[in-house]
């Protein structure tokens, strides 16, 4: 039977396919792409249907820079990686959908565990391995289905001891999807960037990310406070199989009182009673790699004792070879200037 690929028009229809896949987080959702259209982006939303049944879908959103228009697809497409057939249509789609967008390339960081297995397929594809990330490439696991004692059992010494120390410091825990909730979070998050030194997100940024999240039921934001006075607050996304440590911020008062772990368990029985079997702690970094700029969080989410995960790097399908040359110079540089 052939197959049809036609662009997504109905959220419920989006978000039943995407969910059914183990794979899938909410780099797929509906709703991120809601946040970019908010952002005055360009996006592509394709399923691809094998007779009435749906058989594979992509969502990529379309980025403007200087140096060259380009599609990123990140967490996708989610199909079957083994249906040769579909694969290939697929990609063949992607590559019409660049085209159309005017793009130089389409950068694809597929929701797929690294192997050689999947290094060969990018190549047979025509794609090859992107000078820069896109979304998280190596990520910290908890599995949910395991209780909270046995999750503090397979922790660290250090991370007991700080959820000890945490819980002797009378510390309150809230769950918000309030306004009040994401304005308290880009405050926190504009002091602790000037204290950790990396350029922090904008306010619109945040908020709309927030809004669209919310608009599904698909967001928290925890808050650990003392006397008032906020420690931390990690901003999460629950969305199918998945919950997401998405972003995490504290005040200098928070590293004191040790707030970060507590927020952490919180959002694990709120996963739980949401059906999620994963905790994405998200991005880590290999241990040896002490100079890059997200060591010491990478080691923060060992302490968890984490099971660590390798996606299939990003790949660029390109499209235009002579203006990508441009785009691998400068992505070339900028990851040696910025450590990652």
């Amino acid at each position: 039977m052939s197959l049809i690929i036609s662009d997504a028009s109905e959220r419920s229809v989006w978000d039943e396919f995407i969910t059914s896949h183990v794979e899938a987080n909410f780099l797929q959702s509906w709703d991120f792409y809601e946040f970019h259209l908010s952002r005055g982006k360009k996006i592509v939303r394709r399923l691809v249907y094998e007779g009435e049944k749906i058989v594979g879908a992509y969502a990529g959103v379309v980025e403007t820079a200087k140096r060259g228009t380009y599609m990123a697809i990140a967490g996708g497409p989610i199909l079957d990686w083994e249906d040769k057939k579909l694969v290939k249509e697929v990609f063949e789609d992607i590559k019409k959908q660049g085209i159309a967008a005017g793009c130089v390339f389409v950068r694809v960081r597929p929701q797929l565990e690294l192997s050689d297995k999947s290094l060969t397929l990018m190549t047979k594809l025509g794609l090859k391995k992107a000078p820069m990330y896109l979304s998280v490439e190596y990520a910290g696991i908890l599995d949910l289905s395991k209780s909270e004692e046995e999750i503090l059992a397979g922790a660290s010494q250090g991370f007991r001891r700080k959820m000890r120390k945490a819980l002797k410091n009378e510390i309150e825990i809230t769950a918000e999807t309030s306004d009040e909730a994401i304005e308290e979070f880009c405050k926190l998050e504009k002091l602790h960037a000037e204290r950790q030194k990396y350029v922090a997100f904008s306010n619109d940024f945040l908020s709309k990310q927030f809004e669209a999240f919310r608009e599904g039921n698909e967001v928290l934001i925890y808050t650990a406070k003392k006397d008032g006075k906020v420690l931390a607050q990690n901003f999460m996304i629950f969305y199918g199989p998945e919950a997401s440590y998405h972003y995490g911020v504290s005040s200098e008062l928070g590293t004191k009182y040790s707030a970060a772990p507590l927020l952490h368990i919180e959002a694990m029985k709120e996963a739980r009673k949401r059906g999620c079997i994963r905790y994405n702690l998200w991005g880590i970094v290999e241990p040896d790699e002490k100079s890059h700029r997200f060591y010491g969080v990478s080691e923060f989410k060992r302490s968890f004792g984490c099971t660590e995960l390798k996606y299939t790097p990003a790949h660029d399908l390109i499209l235009k070879p002579a203006k990508y040359q441009l785009t691998k110079m400068v992505e070339t540089a900028r990851k040696k200037v910025r450590h990652v």
